[in-house]
């Protein structure tokens, strides 16, 4: 479940989800785990665009979408494009905007890393200071789960993502945004949320997460 497995683990939340909801997670192409055989895609295959991967939600009737950075950004779009399908959009971190110039060169590095070296290129370790906390030792499992050309795939698509903003207007569904108050997404969630219709969009800002202290803007 990579980033929603914290929200499942939590035996209340799970509880209530998993009662109430039919629950699907939805990766994209090639990246499932290993064990489950997924394989590496071919490099001559083209590079799926965001609208390819927005796409593969389109089998399921009406749903409630959740989603992390690039995942609530293909949430955004397929609720754009099917406005009918989605009753609400709760999204964490998310991403409307075309990717900066500090994020694509971020991606660049981070593509010629797996390019050249595969997963083993991403080191994820704690130090002799700074033990290796859950999140560490569930970064790395993720990692060496997964296909390198897979994902690496994945990061030239979200990459390449053009600007939804202009249509974030035309959204009619419940919009619910969370986002830490120091996160580095934090300014193009507050974007975000100034082009959503006020009536059905609200931003969370999650100020201080140790004491769980949290500011709504409606």
């Amino acid at each position: 479940m990579s980033c929603l497995q914290g929200l499942f683990f939590c035996p209340e939340v799970a509880s209530l989800l998993l009662h109430n909801f039919c629950i699907y997670h939805i990766s994209p192409p090639g990246h499932e785990l290993l064990q489950l055989g997924a394989v590496a895609i071919c490099p001559d295959d083209p590079i799926p665009s965001v609208d390819d991967l927005a796409v593969q939600i389109i089998e399921l009737g009406a749903v409630m979408c959740m989603g992390v950075t690039a995942g609530a950004y293909i949430l955004t779009l397929f609720a754009m494009k099917y406005r009918e399908r989605v009753l609400g959009l709760i999204l964490v971190s998310p991403l409307c905007k075309n990717s900066s110039w500090t994020e694509w060169l971020y991606n660049k590095v981070t593509s010629n890393l797996l390019y050249s070296y595969g997963m083993c290129g991403l080191e994820v370790r704690g130090s002799i200071d700074v033990p290796e906390s859950d999140i560490v030792q569930v970064c790395r499992r993720l990692l060496d789960e997964r296909q390198s050309i897979n994902v690496l795939r994945f990061l030239q698509a979200i990459d390449r993502r053009p600007d939804i903003t202009g249509g974030l207007k035309r959204l009619k569904c419940r919009t619910l945004i969370f986002v830490g108050e120091d996160s580095p997404f934090h300014s193009e969630a507050v974007h975000m949320t100034s082009k959503l219709d006020r009536r059905y969009s609200a931003l969370v800002e999650v100020c201080d997460a140790s004491n769980q202290y949290v500011r709504v803007l409606v």
